[in-house]
């Protein structure tokens, strides 16, 4: 039965088998994990990962919004196959239900796909790894240093909680239909002793800063410290495209 991608859930599926091989090399599944794929589709990347997981790991779980492909997903009977909008998924229950932390991967809706790595960041506790396959533009954003125009609210965001690799692009050419954007795979490792922080601080005082990116901060993120009382001697005349994760992280500790 063929399936024809529903504009709707963003679907754009890999058909290229040199790069679902790539794919599959970086993810290298290995003994006793418990894997979850997010947007399995026709199964392109789900198949290869079945192939490559040893007896001795849990099953596959796959997470489909997509009735149709979930159903079909389903009556193979070798997958957990969690039917969801992926922005509802209690990605600690599910650890907790294994036993043991996530290795995520997945081809992302790219119409919703910083939702869902923000939504991954309330997790990040119970994954080992992720590997995703993203527009080339979001992937640029997440691993963008400090001084370019990439550089902004998620880089941050993503940064202060994980090491952040582009492994390689994938043209449109590579999926049925083609995106009009180039593609990328990333891996994202969570960093083993993070700084400790009010992540909702956090986000919120990285917001005030690039919400008005071209000016110095003094006139968006100078305005929220002042509102908060803060007595500290930040450089407030910079652009928030020149500050590092690291000094923005150092800024929230100090208003915890």
């Amino acid at each position: 039965m063929s399936h024809v991608a529903r504009k709707r859930f963003g679907q754009h599926f890999l058909t290229d088998r040199a790069v679902i091989d790539a794919i599959v090399d970086a993810i290298a599944p290995g003994d006793n994990e418990s894997m979850v794929e997010i947007g399995p589709g026709l199964g392109a990347m789900t198949l290869p990962l079945l192939a490559r997981l040893p007896a001795s790991s849990q099953p596959l779980t796959v997470v489909e919004l997509d009735r149709d492909l979930a159903a079909r997903l389903r009556k193979r009977g070798d997958l957990n196959v969690v039917e969801s909008d992926v922005l509802q998924v209690d990605f600690a229950a599910l650890a907790a239900e294994r036993g043991r932390k996530l290795r995520v991967v997945g081809n992302l809706p790219y119409n919703i796909s910083s939702p869902i790595l923000f939504h991954l960041l309330n997790f990040v506790d119970q994954v080992v790894d992720q590997h995703f396959m993203l527009q080339k533009e979001v992937v640029d954003r997440m691993a963008a240093e400090p001084g370019g125009k990439d550089y902004g609210r998620l880089s941050v965001m993503l940064q202060w909680r994980y090491d952040v690799e582009w492994l390689f692009d994938v043209p449109p050419e590579a999926f049925d239909p083609p995106p009009r954007v180039d593609s990328a795979i990333v891996r994202m490792l969570p960093r083993a002793e993070p700084a400790a922080l009010d992540a909702r601080l956090l986000s919120e005082l990285v917001a005030s800063a690039f919400s008005q990116r071209r000016k110095l901060l003094r006139h968006s993120l100078g305005r929220w410290l002042e509102a908060r009382g803060y007595g500290g001697d930040f450089d407030l005349q910079r652009r928030a495209e020149e500050v590092p994760v690291q000094e923005f992280v150092a800024l929230a500790q100090s208003l915890d």
